[in-house]
């Protein structure tokens, strides 16, 4: 067998489509498995989030809302009285956190401009500021508790979260302002939402939509950070929008995750419950793997099976197609093959004996026509083209010019029109003769085609004009007397266009210069030549 034809023998061929078969339906499996797993574990893993995510949200939502009551409780008890005497009020902050130590930053009052009164437990660095800028004293100054946005603390200098409630009289005047503050990371408060995991690298996020700001998280490093800009993440994208429920994302820094969304009631919050999906899906990562090995297993030994019996069953066509082959190449003669069985290979084997008889008696008759015309027997343009390939080298070589005449007949189309064609073959061949009788031996007449023919005259010297010109005379001349055609006299001109060349052109470019010269010898008023240089 001959390995440089392998990659296109049949063998090779039939072998690679079992192998596409194989290997269609091993991907179409693998396909159709994984998104099968990958949906019904999402699935599952998606209600798991969504679970958890519930039991956070809930139980952030229950913390905020005891100290949202525990402050509104404060501040109707809160004798206004006591409001004018700094010491009386510090006393009361006290005795109120040590019962109800919600707030593990303190509580403190301040008055409508902003103004510390009193805080407990005492802190030096409060008394410095004024707090009228903060949102949550606005709020509270509306007559609203509100909840504000979570900071790093200029006193507490670790993340907390303020919450104000307003002291009112009895005509509903804000006399002052209650805050607690809650260090986020307090016992008791998100504590457990910033130190729990889900899997290996998932965790939660709890995110406020007003603040564009991650409240806190598993990861440290978000905590109190802006959420990412619109697009950068489809699903948040949807929740700040008030989308809750699950989806499969790519987050912020480009991984994967399932995620579940559940939001704070009492804030306007919510929690994110997020899984990376090479963690939720790691059986679907362990089942294509299966798949593959097997796959592979199964295909190699296909492979195998099927290149084996392949061979045997083609082999007596790989020896003919290998002895066919010698024989093109000259490397053994041209003899019928052995038919050595008879189905279809040996069919075919017959047919190729039968084909190479036909050949044989042929290649005889063929070699003879390839290069001349068949009704005059002329060189035809294949001829032509080698001969002037060969005569412009070797007027190169020799310094010498050659000149080619481009002859087309006048008069021609009213013999075939009036006598018909076998008249019109019949002046070709007249036409072939004359011309022959002025041609040199070193010099080659050609038909290339319908009435045209082509003279390639060659070692020319410095008359080399004067030359082309009188052989150009001499063709006119020839065709001038009557052609006796079937008992007719027709009568035929010949309008010529003749170029000189030293060897520089392509044969292309030389018959085409020859060609218009011709057709300006026929605007001239025929039977008539035109030299031009190429």
């Amino acid at each position: 067998m001959n390995f440089r034809s392998f990659p296109q023998s049949i063998v090779v061929r039939l072998t690679l489509l079992g192998l596409g078969i194989v290997l269609l339906g091993s991907t179409v499996r693998y396909i159709a498995l994984t998104n099968f797993l990958r949906e019904d574990l999402g699935t599952v893993v998606a209600a798991q989030q969504l679970a958890l995510a519930t039991y956070v949200a809930s139980d952030v939502d229950y913390k905020l809302t005891q100290r949202r009551l525990l402050l509104e409780r404060l501040a109707k008890s809160l004798p206004r009285e006591k409001l004018g005497h700094h010491e009386n009020l510090d006393a009361w902050l006290a005795e109120r956190h040590e019962l109800q130590p919600l707030f593990s930053y303190g509580l403190f009052v301040t008055d409508p401009h902003g103004v510390l009164l009193a805080d407990f437990p005492e802190r030096p660095e409060r008394a410095k500021i004024n707090f009228s800028d903060r949102d949550y004293i606005r709020a509270a100054l509306a007559g609203n508790t509100f909840i504000g946005r979570p900071v790093l603390g200029q006193v507490a200098k670790v993340p907390v979260l303020p919450m104000s409630a307003p002291v009112k009289n009895a005509r509903g005047e804000v006399l002052a302002v209650l805050v607690g503050v809650t260090e986020l990371a307090a016992p008791g408060f998100l504590n457990q939402l910033l130190h729990s995991r889900i899997g290996e690298t998932g965790g939660f996020l709890l995110v406020s939509p007003r603040d564009s700001l991650f409240v806190a998280a598993t990861q440290p490093e978000l905590i109190l950070k802006p959420t990412p800009p619109a697009g950068a993440n489809a699903l948040h994208d949807r929740a700040m929008a008030g989308f809750r429920g699950t989806g499969v994302t790519l987050n912020a820094q480009g991984v994967e995750d399932v995620s579940a969304i559940v939001s704070v009631p009492s804030t306007g919050w919510f929690v994110v419950a997020r899984l990376p999906t090479a963690e939720a899906f790691v059986t679907v990562d362990r089942t294509q793997r299966y798949l593959v090995r097997n796959a592979a297993l199964g295909v190699s030994g296909f492979l195998l099976l099927l290149a084996v019996g392949l061979y045997f069953v083609f082999r007596p066509l790989l020896r003919a197609a290998e002895h066919a082959d010698r024989m093109t190449l000259g490397e053994a003669p041209l003899e019928p093959l052995p038919v050595v069985r008879d189905d279809e290979v040996g069919h075919l084997t017959s047919a190729f004996n039968r084909l190479l008889r036909k050949l044989t008696d042929t290649q005889t008759e063929l070699a003879r026509i390839a290069h001349h015309d068949s009704l005059t027997g002329l060189p035809n343009r294949v001829l032509l083209a080698d001969r002037l390939t060969q005569a412009l080298a070797q007027a190169r070589r020799k310094r010498a010019r050659l000149g080619l005449l481009f002859l087309d007949l006048d008069g021609f189309k009213p013999i075939n029109d009036t006598l018909g064609h076998d008249a019109g073959d019949e002046a070709l061949r007249q036409v072939a003769q004359r011309l022959g009788g002025i041609v040199r031996q070193a010099d080659t007449l050609a038909r290339i085609g319908g009435d045209e023919f082509v003279l390639l005259i060659c070692d020319l010297d410095e008359g080399a004009e004067g030359a082309a010109c009188t052989v150009a005379v001499k063709c006119i001349n020839a065709l001038m007397s009557p052609f006796p055609v079937h008992g007719e006299s027709c009568v035929l001109g010949v309008s010529i266009g003749v170029v000189l060349s030293h060897g520089d052109d392509t044969p292309e470019a030389l018959l085409l210069a020859a060609d218009r010269a011709m057709y300006q010898a026929k605007d001239a008023g025929r039977g008539c030549y035109v030299l031009a240089n190429s």
